[in-house]
């Protein structure tokens, strides 16, 4: 049916017997994944007083039923941290509720952070973003991959999109194994003409970049845990400890009543259907997401499983929070990582067209993402956000820094999310821009 209006070409008993079936299909719906059940809501955390509609909506998001299971935000502003509550069940099947050091897996927010550890060594001298790769990494170059540029590689525009070759849990761990894959792995299209989302290779050749310019050679899990988390109590892992695995949090997929829940919220979340539908056809999206085959996380749930998150994949298995995500970047953006003239290159972006992987046209830069904004004195978000709504963001001329995560998974990402979307206007709402 093209609209509603053209069923009354149909038999009155026709159009009950349409009503019904629309009406049961609903209820099977409602019904699925305990549509009906409803929990104790449980809120922890502290706000400034000038933020209190922030927590009201936080609040909000869990009565009207969009929070399904946990979640938590925190707002920095100029260094002060305004904002850092939680909330809902780190796992609702067993009732275990969202602490205050609750982690979980953040998806390609993580790129965030390996776009902010390349930028560290940037800014220390030992790497450009204008520097051949080959300079640092010789090896990478065969197979018409010479001319690729470290900011090709931050940019998505290497062409190495999805590697030819699927890789298991022994080879992912085993960083020797990777490189000498992406060595003999030929660009999918000339590099730097264009730019596709490289879902997992991108975690991949930022680790194999930074065991090359470190001057320790480390790799970005160690990178991470001594530059992040032991100099500045960032509660950020890449690669996680088996000692940290009781606190993290258990994901859970959108049902399809959520699916079309957000989509009646927002018509404009249709498009990632399309993305769904690609999942499932041979596109360069599928083939991506098949270079893991033993990670899922859009029907089923597997990454749910401890000992993928002992991986050190940057692209897709950091495991932190909302408080670990916002203070690296407003660290990032109180210029106490790096300095203004680095931060000025993280401000540059490189490649506005559509992405040919996901079939949009994101605005990217140095490893990080740009989205408009219209508030006050900032011109654009600059961050990262991940698969069901997880995001990091710094908006530079307001100093603004927030990380949102949550482990019932939603549909949209970024400003279409309509939890998040909600949450960053009363953001703004509470400072008056």
């Amino acid at each position: 049916l093209s609209s509603l209006g053209e069923m009354g070409a149909f038999p009155l008993y026709t159009r009950r017997a349409i009503f019904v079936g629309i009406f049961a299909v609903f209820l099977f719906l409602l019904f699925e994944n305990g549509g009906l059940q409803r929990l104790p809501l449980h809120i922890g955390g502290d706000v400034d007083p000038r933020y209190e509609r922030v927590k009201l909506v936080f609040i909000q998001n869990f009565i009207d039923g969009w929070e399904r299971g946990g979640a938590s935000l925190t707002v920095y502003h100029h260094g002060e941290k305004v904002v850092d509550i939680w909330g809902g069940y780190a796992d609702r099947a067993s009732l275990r509720e969202w602490k205050e050091d609750t982690l979980q897996v953040v998806f390609s927010t993580t790129k965030g952070i390996g776009a902010v550890c390349v930028a560290m060594l940037v800014d220390r001298g030992l790497v450009s973003y204008d520097d051949l790769v080959i300079k640092h990494w010789p090896e990478f170059g065969q197979n018409g991959k010479d001319n690729v540029t470290v900011q090709m590689l931050m940019s998505h525009a290497s062409g190495l999109a999805y590697l030819d070759q699927n890789l298991s849990i022994k080879e992912a761990m085993d960083h020797k194994k990777v490189s000498s894959i992406i060595e003999k792995q030929k660009p999918h299209w000339p590099p730097g003409t264009r730019s596709g989302y490289h879902i997992y290779s991108h975690g991949w050749l930022l680790d194999q970049l930074i065991r090359r310019v470190d001057t320790k050679h480390r790799g970005i899990g160690q990178f991470v845990r001594e530059e992040l988390h032991d100099a500045h109590g960032i509660d950020f892992y890449i690669g996680l400890p088996n000692e940290e695995m009781g606190r993290v949090a258990r994901l859970t997929a959108p049902s399809t009543l959520d699916r079309m829940s957000e989509v009646l919220t927002d018509f404009r979340v249709i498009k990632y259907f399309k993305a769904v539908k690609n999942l499932v056809t041979d596109s360069m999206l599928s083939r991506a997401l098949g270079n893991l085959p033993w990670l899922e996380c859009v029907y089923q749930m597997t990454v749910n499983n401890p000992d993928f998150w002992k991986v050190e994949q940057a692209a897709a298995l950091g495991v932190g929070n909302a408080r670990s995500l916002a203070k690296t970047f407003s660290l990032l953006g109180e210029k106490k990582l790096v300095s203004q003239k680095t931060l000025d290159l993280l401000k540059v972006s490189h490649y506005t067209d559509m992405d040919m992987m996901m079939g949009d046209d994101p605005i990217k830069g140095n490893g990080l993402f740009f989205t408009p904004i219209n508030r006050g004195k900032g011109d654009y978000h600059i961050g990262h956000t991940g698969h069901g709504c997880q995001q990091v963001m710094v908006d530079l001329g307001n100093g603004i820094a927030v990380g949102y995560t949550n482990n019932a998974l939603k549909t949209a990402l970024g400003d279409l999310c309509r939890t998040y979307s909600r949450l960053q206007t009363a953001i703004y709402d509470s400072l008056d821009l």
